[in-house]
């Protein structure tokens, strides 16, 4: 009895516990990635100076559970129809990255990030007589923007389709963002159900690592005015 009762008490072989080690890691880190944070890096130039090519960078999901973004976050989003292209500098270049890719633990470049400007129901404008853009009629002020004096040669005054966002670059000279895809069936609008994440923290490079970039210049803008 001893004899069997040690026998059945005896752990699994190494191999069979590495296995099962593995397997639960995997599996934590697909549901990390899936409802918690997930790494990016950011693959052009279109969000300077707020973040440089190349940045690693978290975004968070938990504040996407019951709620929805706002104006001045910085949102990861999936591709809403032929934005990539440009955007997209690099990707996972081996079957291993690949695989880290997957289950979040290698950053990805396969979608897009920009700044919320407008949500459901905002009329955003360009430009007033100084160059800015307005919100519901407000003016914003917005000092994280590459060039201030940079105009958009085509201007827009755009009313945001509900369940969707008008999503604009730091970079306004080179970014391929909603203006850029005014043109296009959707009219440049994003679907916040394609919203991944909002940029929490750069983690990489060191020298600037930290948060990545929250904003008041919207703190001040009018609610939507009801549809007629």
């Amino acid at each position: 009895m001893t004899s069997k009762a040690h026998r059945e008490k005896r752990s699994l072989p190494i191999w069979q516990e590495s296995i099962l080690l593995v397997v639960i890691a995997t599996v934590m880190a697909v549901v990390v990635k899936t409802f918690f944070i997930q790494a990016f890096y950011i693959p052009s130039e279109s969000m300077q100076p707020t973040m440089l090519v190349d940045d690693k960078i978290i975004v968070q999901k938990v504040s996407l559970w019951t709620g929805e973004p706002e104006r001045g976050d910085i949102v990861v989003f999936a591709d809403p129809g032929g934005w990539l292209g440009v955007e997209q500098a690099n990707s996972a270049s081996n079957p291993v990255q690949k695989g880290l890719e997957a289950i979040g633990l290698f950053p990805t470049g396969d979608h897009l990030i920009k700044r919320v400007i407008g949500v459901g129901g905002d009329r955003v404008v360009c430009c007033d007589g100084s160059g800015r853009i307005t919100v519901n009629g407000k003016a914003i002020d917005e000092p994280y923007v590459l060039d201030p004096t940079v105009v958009r040669n085509r201007e827009f005054d755009v009313v945001v389709k509900e369940g969707y966002l008008w999503v604009m670059g730091d970079n306004r000279d080179n970014s391929a963002d909603s203006v850029a895809h005014l043109g296009d069936p959707g009219g440049g609008q994003v679907r916040v159900d394609s919203v991944v994440g909002k940029s929490w923290v750069r983690v990489w490079p060191l020298n600037r690592a930290g948060g990545t970039g929250s904003t008041d210049a919207f703190d001040d803008v009018p609610a939507a005015p009801p549809e007629s």
